[in-house]
């Protein structure tokens, strides 16, 4: 027995060390996109992410950020703790798995031979290493990310499940139940994932203390589900729930200080702990003395988010929600901002509202009370739409469209009478179909496919919604490939160059699913157990997240557990191989035979395939591009963002590395949110606080929430006396409803906002080269297809009127459209954002703003950094390379405007960089190389317009190639882009006749006309 626990810890830190030097050496020496901005400045300064917080990896953070010897290293220490998190937990499965398996091959660990503890060890070694080079592991193990933390929690708690398993008769077993409560509730300042272990603890713990019976099962399935239901419906929220009502009746109905209940509460709630503890003690009672126990040290972990409380109260930069009182906390703890989905009953997306609810109201502070800054509504809809289990329930039209597409509709009419008496048929779809959406897309595309990503091979790195081209599995496999996906070996050269595709011939699977099958056959409870483990962290993640179409990325992330479970029977399939092969004795030859043979084809293979496209060394990217945003931006600007990767590697840039905190970043996503507003009214470092001249009254929670535009005035309007209209509680500025109450309104549309031309020529807002083309006001008229302002919206226009000129204010280019309210006309692109100017513009059909060429030369040529893109050995992802692709229209553009200003030279240099900063070795060339293109000849570098010209035809045709060769089963999949490569040969052909290349259009010509040949036959072929 000595022996087996020296080996096996020698040989589990061997793995862990492998996992670690691999992860070391693979992580992103900086920020990531995404969340991972957030966290690292969450963790660096202790600042508040976003809702529901994570508070231990906050303070985990903190501490490896001290061990950065600069502000740039910071990011890169971060980025080792979930490297050295997920080493552990690599380290851990194969604790598990060799704990498993010597239960299958031994029930006395004195009769273990050499060779069964060879192949205890290999299995441990390869189903750990297994999971260790996995795809989404190893993606979530080399950034700053919650995930890889969770999973460790994951791995330690079923571990440890594991030793009470093995002690539970001995004296203090339940030592280790309390180990595991405590690390629950820490967990739950981590990631609530990890509390989808305790049904199968539940089991390990019914397996070792009952005889198995259906009824004990039962019994045991049900106990389990309600402890998680009561950890996650009922304490998380339920223990600020209590301490808001102490909270309110303590200030409101007694008079005293702000938190004075809730100190009431927390001293009332340990003391009862105490008594209880004490009480089951006196009187022997073990089982309530182990649940008191087990629920106190939930509660010491769960008291990680007093961390969220104590550094909101101190007001910093990044305060999401701003969680300082018991109301704000259970608001940010509910996440109730991201709104609500239906789960057991609800609504299909055709389903009417028929009455709005008031629920729990939301309160704020206010003169020493706290008083409802508005009832909460819950719609009710009419029951004919309603359905058990419901799937399909957002009616956005593009989510109704895929909705109709996965679960190929037809539906049910059903006549109704309307709110306005009118008589109108509706489609209901049926329960089938329902079920046709969650078991193609939820669990079939959104499960199975990141299930085969990981143990079967990769298409590629490109997000896919269910077309052939992007984002599938693969296996390798011809056959099976082709069959589900058409052909794959005459996929067009750039497809097949793509790093993030990964073939593993099934390998991983098969392995996993024998040693299904053998635990099953072996140790029948363990493998409910593990079971258990990979169901609810699998299959019942999709029920509860029932996730709509159009995912904004890929959710991986979110099943790692499951694909944790599946690789316990990877290892334990190389016992079951030994075992097949080797029946009378299992020998040390055939088991270190057949553990190498496994490790070389499952781990060595995925390790082989999936090197490339999670090695993130060298990557500079999201660090760089947001310095790029904030250096587009003249000093004390105000720079409008919208999306996640356009601002949380802003926030890291300036919160961590110090990089132009002269800015104020705000991002319109939250900008309707009261708290956030107030956030933007107090400065922050050398940004000023913003001119908003609305007070909290004005625009707190519930009012002005939406401002409706109606037209009763005439002629473009001062912009600062509509807000002083709009910000007015004179009845008389209202328009009244049929039920007595006023909402608030826009009296008109045209808006106005004088310029002083003397000012915003001295300040430079507008160069003293443009003082001819100011305007003396900027008149411009919202979108008559909008109905309402949303309070972010009227906060923009807050600022704009209030500035008076006085900071730059830009938008980043990344900001939807609708954002800029119509404002098009007046924006000036100088980099990654447009500056409003008060100077006019026409815009084209497809660009906005006119183009300021010598900021905008100055920005990107000399100031721009580029983040290693160009460097063939760095490894860009989608998300990289789109952002990146992007990049060469704002050279085109620039380009284009020097050649205008007749410039040539600077032109010239302009789209030399472009090519030197996204080359085809690293971000593929596409349709927008055509401007790049267009911009050579029109500056008269014919020569290297017609190199690129041969190439992207040659690269077209290959495409087109592919798309032709699917077949009529395929061709709807590929119908877009084979039409829009077709239109790019054919613009290739245009511009060399335009531009009178004659031998070159020849050739071009002589190309489409064979393709068009090609796909006119196609074409007829597929009709």
């Amino acid at each position: 027995m000595k022996k087996f626990q020296l080996l096996n810890n020698i040989a589990g830190w061997v793995v862990f060390s492998i996992a670690a030097i691999t992860y070391i050496l693979t992580i992103e020496p900086t920020t990531s996109f995404w969340d991972c901005g957030e966290f690292i400045t969450a963790g660096y300064k202790l600042q508040i992410g976003h809702p529901p917080g994570a508070p231990v990896f906050m303070l985990l953070g903190r501490f490896f950020s001290l061990f950065a010897s600069d502000v740039t290293q910071v990011a890169q220490s971060i980025n080792i703790l979930s490297a050295l998190a997920s080493a552990f937990t690599i380290l851990f499965l194969f604790w598990t798995i060799t704990h498993l398996a010597r239960k299958i091959l031994v029930s006395d660990p004195e009769q273990l031979s050499g060779g069964k503890l060879t192949a205890i060890l290999g299995s441990g070694i390869v189903g750990a290493l297994a999971y260790a080079f996995s795809d989404t592991f190893w993606f979530s193990a080399v950034e700053a990310e919650v995930y890889a933390l969770s999973s460790l929690f994951t791995a330690v708690v079923f571990w440890a499940i594991l030793k009470w398993e093995n002690a539970a008769h001995e004296k203090h077993s339940s030592r280790w139940l309390i180990l595991i409560a405590y690390l629950m509730g820490l967990s739950i300042g981590v990631h609530l994932l990890n509390l989808l272990a305790i049904p199968a603890i539940v089991f390990v713990f019914y397996f070792k203390n009952y005889q198995t019976s259906t009824k004990g099962v039962v019994a045991a399935s049900a106990i389990s589900v309600l402890i998680l239901v009561t950890i996650i419906y009922g304490i998380i929220p339920g223990v600020v729930k209590i301490a808001s009502y102490f909270e309110l009746l303590f200030v409101n109905s007694f008079g005293l200080p702000f938190k004075s209940g809730f100190i009431f509460y927390a001293i009332l709630a340990t003391a009862a702990v105490i008594l209880g503890i004490n009480y089951s003690i006196r009187k022997r009672k073990v089982i309530l003395n182990i649940v008191l126990l087990c629920f106190t040290f939930i509660m010491i972990g769960y008291s990680s988010f007093a961390v969220i409380v104590i550094r909101s109260m101190a007001d910093p930069p990044m305060d999401q929600n701003s969680p300082d009182n018991v109301f704000s906390l259970l608001y940010y703890l509910n996440r109730e901002q991201y709104g609500d989905r239906p789960l057991i009953y609800g609504q299909y997306y055709t389903a009417p509202v028929t009455e709005e609810k008031t629920q729990r109201p939301s309160y704020i502070q206010k003169d020493g009370k706290y008083v409802i800054a508005r009832e909460n509504i819950k719609f009710e809809y009419d029951n004919k739409f309603t359905t058990l289990f419901p799937r399909m329930y957002s009616n956005d039209p593009s989510h109704i469209r895929e909705y109709e597409k996965w679960a190929q509709i037809k539906g049910r009419r059903i006549n109704r009478i309307n709110a306005r008496g009118e008589r109108e048929t509706l489609i209901k779809p049926t329960f089938v179909e329902n079920l046709r959406f969650f078991f193609r897309y939820q669990l079939g595309h959104m499960y199975g496919r990141y299930f085969m990503w990981n143990f079967a091979g990769r298409q590629n790195d490109i997000q896919g919604h269910g077309g052939i081209l992007n984002g599938n599995w693969i296996s390798g496999i011809t056959f099976l490939d082709e069959l589900r996906l058409g052909p794959q070996d005459m996929l067009h050269e750039e497809a097949l160059k793509n790093k993030g595709r990964n073939r593993y011939y099934l390998l991983p699977f098969i392995l996993g699913i024998a040693g299904m099958i053998f635990h099953l056959r072996q140790k029948r409870n363990d493998f409910w157990v593990v079971t258990l483990l990979f169901v609810f962290t699998g299959i019942a993640i999709v029920i509860y997240l029932n996730q709509t179409p159009l995912q904004p990325r890929e959710r991986d992330y979110a099943f790692a557990g499951s694909f944790y479970a599946f690789s316990i029977w990877i290892g334990l399939g190389v016992l079951s191989l030994i075992q097949l092969l080797d029946k009378n004795k299992i020998t040390v030859l055939s088991s270190v035979l057949f553990t190498a043979i496994s490790l070389i084809t499952v781990p060595g293979l995925m390790v082989k395939e999936n090197r490339n496209d999670h090695d993130r060394s060298g990557r500079y990217t999201a660090r760089d591009f947001a310095y790029n945003y904030l250096n587009s931006c003249a000093p004390n600007a105000i720079l409008f963002t919208y999306g996640d990767n356009d601002t949380f590697p802003l926030w890291y840039a300036q919160e961590v590395e110090g990089i132009r905190t002269d800015i104020r970043v705000v991002n319109l996503s939250y900008l309707s949110a009261d708290w956030y507003i107030d956030q933007m009214k107090r400065k922050v470092y050398e940004s000023e606080a913003l001119p908003i001249s609305l007070e909290k009254d004005q625009y707190v929670q519930g009012k002005r929430d939406a401002i409706y535009l109606v037209d009763r005035i005439q002629g473009h309007q001062d912009l600062k006396l509509l807000l002083e209209f709009v910000g007015s509680d004179d009845q008389r500025t209202k328009l009244p409803l049929s039920n007595n109450e006023f909402i608030d309104y826009l009296p008109t549309r045209k808006l106005s906002i004088p310029v002083d031309k003397q000012k915003v020529i001295s300040n430079g807002t507008v160069t003293s080269d443009l003082q001819e083309k100011i305007v003396s006001s900027v008149d411009w008229e919202l979108s008559g297809d909008r109905l309402f302002l949303s309070k972010s919206d009227l906060i923009i226009l807050d600022i704009l009127a209030t500035n008076n000129w006085e900071r730059p204010v830009y938008f980043a280019v990344t900001v939807p459209q609708e954002n800029y309210l119509n404002l098009e006309k007046y924006l000036q692109v100088e980099g990654l954002a447009y500056r409003f100017v008060p100077i006019k513009h026409e815009n084209n059909e497809w660009q906005i703003g006119r183009i300021h060429s010598e900021i905008m030369y100055d920005n990107m040529i000399n100031k721009f950094r580029w983040g290693n893109v160009n460097n063939p050995e760095v490894y860009l992802d989608e998300t990289n390379l789109r952002m990146a692709s992007n990049f060469r229209n704002n050279f085109s553009r620039l380009a284009e405007q020097l050649i205008h200003e007749n410039k040539m030279d600077s032109a010239v240099t302009v789209l030399n960089k472009s090519l030197e900063v996204t080359p085809h070795e690293t971000v593929p060339f596409n349709f927008m190389m055509i401007p790049i293109i267009e911009g050579y000849y029109k500056a008269g570098k014919p020569e290297k317009a017609n190199e690129l010209v041969e190439k992207m035809v040659k690269i077209t045709a290959n495409e087109l190639h592919y798309y032709f060769s699917v077949g009529p089963k395929f061709s709807a999949f590929v119908d877009q882009p084979k039409q829009r490569a077709m239109a790019v040969m054919q613009e290739f052909m245009n511009m060399t006749e335009k531009y009178e290349q004659e031998e070159l259009f020849q050739k071009v010509f002589n190309e489409f006309e064979e393709l068009f040949r090609t796909y006119m036959l196609t074409t007829q072929d597929q009709l």
